[in-house]
């Protein structure tokens, strides 16, 4: 038996209003915001049209920022070590006991910002020689 579509309409402006208020938040906390912001607008859009002329301007804005943070060998390192950063920093909050919001609750966020910051980077760095080798051809 499907739920109703009240009800799936309820769901999914829960779930695409988080994803927004995560990113807005993540837009001046380590971790991927733009990307977070543009998640949150196509669940939205998804069962409210409404929001779909706010989706192209952030996919553009998203996609620009990602091709931004390759863009030089620079970048990329410093991209790197902000990522070995937050997994050493997720390790110190997990392990020493009277940090300011200690315990494996902060510490598994960081954790997981490191390794989306990894994979977005990975992806970024993809998309950008792919978009080189065509451009090339």
């Amino acid at each position: 038996m499907g739920i109703g579509k009240p009800v799936k309409q309820v769901l999914i402006l829960i779930a695409g209003v988080i994803l927004l208020l995560v990113g807005i938040a993540l837009l001046v906390l380590p971790g991927p915001g733009l990307l977070l912001v543009l998640a949150g607008l196509l669940v939205l859009a998804s069962e409210f049209p409404v929001v779909e002329k706010y989706v192209d301007p952030i996919r553009d804005r998203a996609m620009k920022a990602a091709e931004d943070s390759v863009s030089s060998p620079l970048r990329i390192a410093g991209s790197v070590l902000a990522g070995l950063g937050l997994l050493a920093a997720g390790v110190i909050w997990g392990v020493v006991p009277g940090l300011p919001l200690g315990g494996w609750s902060t510490a598994s966020s960081l954790i997981l910002s490191g390794l989306i910051l990894f994979a977005l980077l990975i992806w970024s760095y993809k998309r950008v020689q792919a978009r080189r080798a065509a451009a090339g051809e």
